[in-house]
């Protein structure tokens, strides 16, 4: 035998343990029944707390609009009254409104308009003259000075008995109150979808090592490190985790999408006006696919620090059990 052959033989023969601990079956199973399902169950988590977040965002945009538009407009309402001279009464109202400190446009909404505002309700063909259809205008306001909001109204209306002045201050209040109040639900609902998926990748942490519990119990007193246990459980999971919650996240992106190409295409319609009047786009802008992102890491991460816990805690209860059998 040559030296080079009995070197390769040795070189071999020095090589093949470590491809044998290459090769050695992981700790914890790479796929199964019981895991398929875990990705299932966070993946579904996800995608609901992926739509939880972006309802949330919507619905936080939309009351903030609300909010920036109160600052900036009120409405001067003319009712029809018999003998009334609807569009001199406009004029007059609308001259008086103008002048006054505070204001910084004014706008009549036109006969067309005001048809188009009721078609969702009336239909189409509409002639504003024949029903008691009551004019509007629009008041734009200075949001660093605005006016005397009583003054204003006492004004408008001794220029024009039938005009009511409305700061929409009371519903709009209101419809910011339900909005933060849905926004807090929101919030209190991700809050439990992600406590449901920590509890899922537990019970699935525990059937996953009740299925090599033998494995583990020998490997940890052999000397194995709970530590390096808990690793190999750790990187499972959070493969397994980020897998689930990738696919749920990119579920809820693409819901979100065409929700979004859904509300463009039908900007023209009067209930997709009324829909966006009340919700904005359905867009839920870069901080709402920031969320997603962000939710996507988190559950990934909670995956994998949730394993980490169960196989340390498993372990600890192994060593009590080991000391005191009785």
């Amino acid at each position: 035998m040559t030296d080079v052959e009995a070197d390769g033989r040795d070189v071999r023969s020095a090589a093949s343990p470590a491809r044998a601990r290459r090769r050695a079956p992981p700790i914890v199973p790479p796929q199964n029944v019981a895991g398929s399902a875990l990705v299932l169950v966070i993946a579904i988590m996800t995608f609901l707390s992926c739509l939880t977040l972006g309802a949330v965002t919507l619905v936080r945009d939309t009351a903030s609009i609300w909010e920036n538009q109160i600052s900036r407009e009120a409405t001067i309402q003319i009712r029809p009254a018999d003998g009334l001279d609807m569009e001199a009464a406009l004029e007059g109202a609308a001259a008086v409104a103008a002048n006054f400190p505070g204001v910084t446009k004014v706008r009549i909404v036109s006969r067309e308009a005001t048809a188009r505002l009721l078609e969702p309700w009336l239909g189409t063909g509409l002639n504003i003259d024949d029903l008691p259809v009551p004019r509007l205008i629009i008041v734009t306001i200075d949001e660093s000075g605005p006016p005397d909001f009583a003054a204003l109204r006492a004004a408008v209306a001794e220029a024009a008995p039938e005009a009511s002045l409305d700061d929409h201050r009371t519903w709009v209040d209101r419809l910011v109150t339900m909005a933060r109040t849905t926004v807090t639900i929101g919030i209190a609902v991700l809050a439990l979808m992600l406590a449901a998926t920590v509890l899922s990748v537990v019970f699935a942490t525990r059937g996953a090592m009740s299925g090599n519990g033998h494995i583990i119990e020998v490997l940890h007193f052999v000397g194995a490190e709970a530590g390096y246990i808990a690793a190999e459980f750790r990187r499972h999971f959070l493969y397994t985790g980020m897998k689930g919650a990738a696919a749920g996240g990119l579920a809820a992106i693409v819901v979100f999408i065409g929700f979004a190409i859904w509300s463009a295409e039908n900007l023209a319609t009067p209930e997709a006006d009324q829909a966006t009047a009340l919700f904005g786009n359905f867009s839920i802008g870069a901080s709402g696919y920031a969320g997603v992102a962000l939710i996507v890491l988190v559950i990934g991460a909670l995956t994998a620090a949730t394993s980490h816990l169960t196989v340390v805690a498993w372990l600890a209860d192994i060593e009590v059990r080991h000391h005191d059998p009785g």
